[in-house]
């Protein structure tokens, strides 16, 4: 299961390898399932994500980064909402409800804490 955010390519967009040039960042579950979200969103979404790539981690160089603890249908919602944030952000009209299933309420709930999201 690979999910996308936005198209495809790979994790970095530029041919420099300069970090600034990298448009996407690969998000990877427990399972191995990866998820490429814009790395803008990712930034603005997250602020641990934003951490890992922003200062000196490996993630960082990579532009990917392991959830070992989190599983792909959980890391799959929270790439969703992650877009629903980037999407209703600057909303000036009613934001739509932004559906939890009760099932997975508690590891999402988490995994968002970890995120910091």
């Amino acid at each position: 299961m690979s999910g996308t955010d936005g198209g495809g390519g790979g994790a970095t967009g530029g041919a420099s390898g300069d970090d600034n040039d990298c448009v996407y960042v690969k998000l990877v579950s427990a399972e191995g399932h990866e998820f490429f979200v814009e790395r803008k969103i990712a930034i603005a979404g997250s602020v641990t994500i934003r951490t890992m790539l922003e200062g000196q981690f490996r993630e960082s160089k990579e532009n990917i980064i392991r959830f070992p603890d989190i599983t792909g249908y959980i890391l799959e919602r929270v790439v969703k909402y992650l877009c629903y944030k980037a999407q209703h952000s600057h909303s000036t009209t009613r934001i739509p409800e932004f559906t939890i299933e009760p099932e997975i309420a508690l590891e999402l709930m988490i995994a968002s804490k970890y995120l910091d999201c």
